[in-house]
């Protein structure tokens, strides 16, 4: 794959207003597109204008998802400058994430780990990814 190719994590929500604030407000998203009533599929889609990488919540008219399926269902940001990741941790709380400890452990040692409003995780982890 070539690295202009553009990744899109799709999830399904009941909140589709509420959780799209929270990344907007947690993360520093931004709308990128939303749609109504594609084929009964209402969805926004966010990101960064400079990242080739979106969030798309959607949400099917007259169906119910209900919450995240485990808690292990995460997305981890590398944020490797403390000042940085400290403020990242006050954004989220101020959106309205709860801070709760990681299913799995290894994300405590030195990241924090979020959940959404449906039980969906992000981890903001203080290192570099090691590549």
């Amino acid at each position: 794959m070539k690295k202009s190719t553009i990744l899109r994590i799709a999830r399904p929500t009941d909140n589709l207003t509420q959780v799209a604030e929270m990344y907007c407000q947690g993360l520093g998203f931004i709308i990128l597109e939303q749609f109504e009533d594609h084929e009964n599929f209402d969805g926004i889609i966010l990101g960064h204008p400079n990242h080739l990488w979106h969030l798309e919540f959607t949400h099917h008219r007259g169906t119910t998802v209900g919450r995240s399926p485990t808690q292990d269902n995460l997305l981890a940001f590398y944020i490797s400058d403390h000042s940085e990741w400290l403020e990242q941790i006050s954004l989220m709380k101020n959106a309205g994430f709860i801070a709760v400890p990681s299913y799995n452990p290894y994300w405590d040692i030195d990241g924090k780990t979020f959940e959404d409003i449906d039980g969906y995780r992000v981890v903001l982890q203080n290192t570099v990814f090691p590549v």
